[in-house]
């Protein structure tokens, strides 16, 4: 089991902080089809009163390994070649030890919390449960956990847009308090040069031990080499087979690269596509949360079908601190410049079926919430991004656009879940 904490107290305060979270977030996931694996509490469908559950058992969890070097070799149609930085080339050897790292628990203040427990394999490499990530002890941290399936292809990264390489980003939730809790880099090295099978490894990959620089290259090759292309789209659009796409999901492409006006920001070139143009802009949405007065109770789901408006001072005495949360000023606390408040990345879309729920905050839980605020023209604010406005899109045009992002999903997410699962998640006991 990836995530499973290995202290019963710490796991049980986690559940309760995080209980109200769960259930508003219920029946947020997506379908991800016969062959891409998916959380086991799947809940699509949760708010109907007739929901019947389709929870997997982890006896259905297989593992199987995967040659990682050579995926990250082979050229995948939709994607541009990998680059790897000259001063961390990929090896077999570093991607091993990368992978080990991901998943092991230890890396915690407390041994409870592997960086795949927010970027869990079978939800995308996100978190479908939670609009936002829930750190050591419970603790809530302020945005949704953005998937790192291709995230090898992003110039910036964070929500935020305060990182540019994978090498460096990996400090940042080993050391803040809300996420991994570990009180300093130096803390982090000594802890992993005392685990016992870490001997040697980082000598063979990187001929010098475990250290801050070389912690990060390992995480980072890892990282670099969860690639997903030769998505259903990509063999349509660049592979040519013309009839793989339905009516339906080619009208959604002409309503993705005209009237929709997705593509201003997700790009697509005429080689590859990463839907991103990886730059920051302003929606609205943080300027709503910051903005608006808080509502007095908030509504939340405790059974299919069953809701009940709840004391929002009730809410918060076993939930997130929502000021914590009303206080993100996005990419304006990394430049300190007015013109960026609000600001946030444009995340790639590729597989975006699986990545529920959206936006820097999770706050839209399905894709047709999040095409239904862009054809409102997203909020009005004086910071509003120009290519954001109303879109005046029919239900028809609505409906075929979804269609058309879940063409997106990548041939190989299933293999990559199954290679998450043969990894060892770090036994606390060593």
């Amino acid at each position: 089991m990836i995530y499973k904490a290995s202290r019963l107290s710490v796991c049980k305060r986690a559940y309760f902080s995080t209980f109200i979270l769960l259930i508003t977030a219920a029946g947020c996931g997506q379908s991800y089809g016969d062959t891409v694996p998916r959380s086991g509490d799947y809940r699509e469908g949760y708010e109907s009163a007739d929901y019947q559950t389709r929870s997997s058992s982890l006896e259905e969890r297989v593992g199987k390994a995967m040659d990682l070097y050579k995926l990250s070799r082979t050229a995948q149609l939709g994607l541009p070649p990998l680059q790897s930085p000259a001063d961390n080339p990929l090896s077999p050897e570093g991607i091993a030890l990368g992978r080990r790292l991901f998943f092991d628990r230890r890396l915690s203040i407390n041994d409870t919390m592997s960086c795949a427990i927010c970027h869990v394999p079978e939800m995308g490499f996100t978190s479908n449960e939670l609009k936002t990530s829930v750190g050591v002890e419970g603790r809530s941290v302020r945005r949704n956990a953005p998937t790192i399936l291709n995230v090898a292809y992003k110039t910036a990264l964070f929500h935020d847009g305060r990182e540019f390489s994978l090498e460096n980003q990996v400090w940042s939730p080993l050391l803040a308090h809300r996420e991994m809790a570990n009180p300093s880099i130096g803390y982090v090295i000594r802890k992993i040069q005392r685990i016992s099978e870490y001997t040697g490894l980082f000598e063979k990959v990187f001929g010098r031990p475990a250290a801050v620089d070389t912690i990060g290259m390992a995480l980072a090759q890892y990282q670099r080499t969860l690639i997903s292309g030769v998505a259903r789209f990509d063999r349509w659009h660049y592979g040519n087979e013309k009839d793989l796409l339905s009516e339906t999901e080619q009208l959604g492409f002409q309503i993705f690269t005209t009237k929709g006006l997705c593509s201003s920001c997700h790009l697509i070139g005429k080689e590859s596509a990463l839907f991103t143009d990886n730059q920051l802009h302003n929606t609205g949405l943080g300027y709503q949360v910051a903005m608006d007065k808080e509502a007095p109770t908030q509504r939340v789901q405790l059974a299919p079908g069953v809701f009940v408006d709840v004391d929002k001072d009730k809410i918060k005495q076993v939930s997130r601190d929502e000021e914590f949360l009303r206080n993100d000023l996005g990419h304006y606390e990394v430049t300190e410049d007015p013109a960026d408040l609000w600001k946030y990345l444009t995340p790639i879309l590729r597989n975006v079926e699986l990545t529920a729920p959206y936006m820097h905050n999770g706050e839209l839980l399905t894709l047709a919430d999040v095409i239904e605020f862009y054809n409102q023209g997203g909020i009005p604010n004086k910071g509003l991004s120009p290519l954001i406005k109303p879109l005046g899109l029919s239900d028809e045009e609505k409906h075929a656009l979804e269609t058309f992002l879940k063409t997106l999903t990548g041939s190989n997410v299933a293999e990559l879940v199954a290679d998450a699962f043969a990894a060892p998640v770090g036994d606390a006991k060593k």
